[in-house]
């Protein structure tokens, strides 16, 4: 029997995709991992390695004696994993984060605040003054290539999907299922993330795969290749379970009860760039993002999450704060005097229309 392809991880939201995709290629799969989460998608014929992925003694003895023709690490602590694989694989392919960017945690680290949008590969990365998360994440990525120059690197974004840890979708579904009618959403709704589909990031790893010669030694943005607004993600979460709810405005400042779905300390964007993942292997989405949203809202709502999962999201449902603030911030609205402007009301300027429009506000204006 020739080399196997090892996958570090296998069971967590984009593994049974990876492994599955493997399986199709004709490779021989042997999956690592801690073995608490057995799923049913891994198909039977795969070998199964149970230790833990996060100690490098137990990856070190795990490994003893074997060699791998690919390595996938997408689970565990990358540098010791990186250590281990040394001359035990032929080719590495490796899963990281987003937040190996500079501001990717802390939006504060640029001036104005905020990454560039978009975010690409060769775009800052963090140092000591940033985020320690996000530091140390950006030395791992300097100690991977240290030791496999011709390694392939994948940044993930956040990752959502069936079997998510931190469903980001359930802040959304549970109130629907609630029966809420409003939910809360912060400057509009208008915030931009890129987010990325399990299935759809897993077809970006197998690319790599695919394509050993035009991947080596490199690093990818992984991501869906669409982002949406959070308001967006609400409308089509609520088309998707056919139950309408009603969006609130309001200043993040005056609403921590939308602090879930923002997910860091503003409003301002987290949008990265996959072109290189495009031109480079070919990357497009499986699953187009509004249809991979809905699956996931629709699946939360068969398999909704345990206490546990749902604490790790840090929203308390607090349903008669929230109604309570939506009570004060609706009379605040109502309290607000009309304005009068001495040299008439601001317009969208020519450029929005020109001349010769039809519009009748813009003619009421005139």
């Amino acid at each position: 029997m020739g080399l196997k392809t090892l996958v570090i991880g296998g069971t967590g939201p984009t593994g049974p995709y990876v492994v599955r995709g493997l399986l199709e290629r004709g490779h021989d799969v042997v999956i690592c991992h801690t073995g608490r989460h057995e799923v049913a998608e891994i198909a039977s014929e795969v070998e199964h390695i149970h230790t833990d992925p996060f100690d490098r003694d137990a990856l070190e003895h795990a490994f003893a004696g074997r060699t791998f023709g690919v390595a996938i690490a997408a689970y565990g602590r990358l540098r010791s994993v990186a250590e281990v694989l040394v001359g035990r694989c032929e080719r590495l392919i490796s899963v990281g984060g987003m937040p190996a960017y500079r501001g990717y945690m802390d939006a504060d680290r640029f001036t104005p605040p905020g990454l560039p949008i978009p975010t690409r590969e060769d775009g800052s990365r963090s140092t000591e003054d940033d985020d320690p998360k996000s530091f140390r994440i950006a030395r791992t990525e300097d100690a991977l290539f240290a030791l496999h120059p011709q390694a392939t690197h994948f940044r993930y974004p956040y990752v959502y999907g069936p079997r998510q840890l931190t469903p980001r979708e359930w802040p959304i579904v549970r109130r629907i299922i609630d029966g809420r009618p409003f939910i809360v959403v912060p400057d509009g709704g208008l915030t931009i993330y890129t987010y990325g589909y399990a299935e759809n990031l897993a077809h970006a790893t197998l690319l790599a795969v695919d394509q050993p010669e035009a991947s080596a030694g490199q690093i990818f943005n992984a991501a869906d290749a669409t982002a949406f607004t959070l308001a967006q993600t609400i409308e089509i979460i609520v088309s998707a379970l056919d139950h309408p709810i009603e969006m609130v405005s309001m200043p993040y400042e005056l609403a921590p009860v939308t602090r879930p779905l923002v997910r860091q300390l503003r409003t301002t964007h987290r949008v990265v760039s996959v072109d290189k993942l495009v031109h480079l292997l070919g990357y497009r989405d499986v699953v187009p993002a509004a249809e991979a949203i809905a699956r996931t809202a629709r699946w939360l709502v068969a398999n909704p999450p345990s206490s546990e999962v749902e604490a790790r999201l840090e929203d308390p449902f607090d349903y008669v704060a929230e109604d309570r603030l939506v009570t004060q911030w609706r009379a605040l609205v109502a309290a607000m005097q009309p304005l009068e402007f001495a040299a008439g009301e601001p317009g969208l300027t020519l450029g929005h229309q020109g001349p010769g429009t039809n519009n009748p506000r813009r003619a009421h204006r005139l």
